[in-house]
């Protein structure tokens, strides 16, 4: 086990050294265009490229809630699309964020993580655009990853 690591800084530029992977959410209807998804576009078109294909080309692959995409930026980085929205937040239908799927999705960044021997870094996943709580999805993250011993960062800009 390892104490999650909350600093100040991007995560997308995670500091780091060796491999990472750059966790953050998605909405399950394949838009791409508000929050942290525009960090990342700014430093590589990938992500938003190979989303926007999975979601696309959805009829024959796993792209949905719980699903993870995960798309490499440079010879020691990756992006971990992790579909945890339900839609995007609109009106009264309260906060679009998906639990379940944020631990599903952590889970599998974990097994990325694992294999890649890679250190995981992420903004406050789900807590902007997608109205979750930081107190709901901070013991998600340390149950999948740093209880994993898998060495994890959060970020507050």
């Amino acid at each position: 086990m390892v104490p999650l690591r909350i600093i100040r800084g991007d995560a997308t530029s995670p500091q780091a050294k060796g491999p990472k992977v750059i966790a953050h959410i998605c909405n399950d209807l394949g838009g791409w265009g508000k929050g942290f998804v525009l960090a990342i576009s700014r430093r590589w078109p990938e992500p938003e490229r190979a989303y926007r294909q999975w979601h696309r080309e959805r009829s024959g692959n796993d792209f949905g809630l719980g699903a993870t995409q995960l798309v490499q930026v440079r010879p020691d980085t990756w992006v971990a699309n992790m579909v945890a929205q339900r839609g995007i937040r609109s009106g009264s239908n309260g906060p679009p964020i998906r639990y379940d799927a944020v631990e599903r999705c952590l889970r599998t960044v974990a097994e990325h993580a694992t294999r890649l021997t890679a250190t995981v870094h992420m903004p406050r996943i789900g807590c902007g655009l997608a109205g979750g709580r930081w107190d709901r999805i901070e013991p998600l993250v340390t149950a999948a990853l740093c209880d994993h011993s898998i060495a994890t960062t959060v970020y507050d800009q």
